[in-house]
C-alpha cells in the first residue's frame, strides 16, 4: 500500500511539479478530505488548521524564500516536524519525507504506558483513561521520550537533542513551551500533575 501525502500548496507550478514527481516515486497524493500519512504544507500560517483537521499526522512546512531561523523555530514550536526553505532540491525534500516517515512510523502494536496515560505508537493515539488527547507532532514526541522512563529526570539538553535535534541548549524556550502545553492537555484529560519541571535540570513525566 502506497504512502498517502497531502500536498497543501497554492502555487500551481510547484504543486504540479511535486505531485508529478511524488507520484512517480510511489507516493499517493490525496486531497484534504482523506487522512494522509504526511502533510506537505506550503504556508506555516496554516499549521493550526492542519492540526485541527489531521491531528498527529507528520507535517513538513515548505517555507518561503525569505524565511529565516526565527520562522523555522516558530514553525517547529507550533508543531511541524520539519521545515524546508524554498528554493529546495527535490531530492532533499524526498530524503526529508522519508526521514520523517521513518521517525514517525514505529513498529506495529507498540504501546507505552505510565499511570493513566497510554500512547499507541502504531496509531499515534494518546489517551488518559478513556479520553483521547490530540497532540501535535513535537508534543507527541516529547511525551514518547518521557514515557521511555516515566520517573527519570531527563535534562533539557537530552530532550532538545532527542526530540528536536538541537545540538546545544542556547536560549530557546521551545522545550518549556511544549512541556507547558503538554502538561495542560494531559491534566485537562484527568492525568493529574504530570510533566514535572525539575528546577534547573529538566523534566520527568511522573
Amino acid at each position: 500500500m502506497s504512502t498517502a501525502l497531502s500536498l497543501v500548496e497554492s502555487e500551481p507550478g510547484t504543486r504540479g511539479f511535486l505531485e508529478r514527481h511524488l507520484t512517480s516515486d510511489g507516493f499517493q497524493v490525496v486531497d484534504g478530505a482523506a487522512r494522509p500519512d504526511l502533510v506537505l504544507l506550503g504556508d506555516s500560517a496554516a499549521l493550526d488548521e492542519c492540526r485541527a483537521r489531521h491531528g498527529n499526522v507528520p507535517v513538513i512546512v515548505l517555507g518561503q524564500p525569505e524565511s529565516d531561523a526565527v520562522d523555522r523555530v516558530r514553525a517547529l514550536e507550533r508543531g511541524c516536524d520539519d521545515f524546508l526553505v524554498r528554493p529546495f532540491a527535490y531530492e532533499e525534500l524526498l530524503a526529508r519525507i522519508r526521514a520523517v516517515l521513518r521517525r514517525t512510523a514505529p513498529a506495529p502494536h507498540e504501546v507505552r504506558r505510565a499511570g493513566p496515560i497510554t500512547a499507541d505508537l502504531a496509531t499515534r493515539r494518546v489517551t488518559v483513561g478513556e479520553s483521547a488527547v490530540p497532540l501535535p507532532g513535537k508534543e507527541y514526541e516529547l511525551l514518547l521520550e518521557l514515557l521511555t522512563d516515566p520517573t527519570r529526570v531527563f535534562t533539557k539538553e537530552q530532550l532538545l537533542r532527542e526530540v528536536w535535534g538541537f545540538r546545544s541548549l542556547g536560549r530557546t524556550r521551545t522545550l518549556d513551551s511544549h512541556a507547558s502545553r503538554l502538561r495542560r492537555k494531559l491534566a485537562a484529560a484527568g492525568a493529574g500533575s504530570v510533566v514535572v519541571n525539575v528546577w534547573g535540570v529538566g523534566y520527568r513525566l511522573l
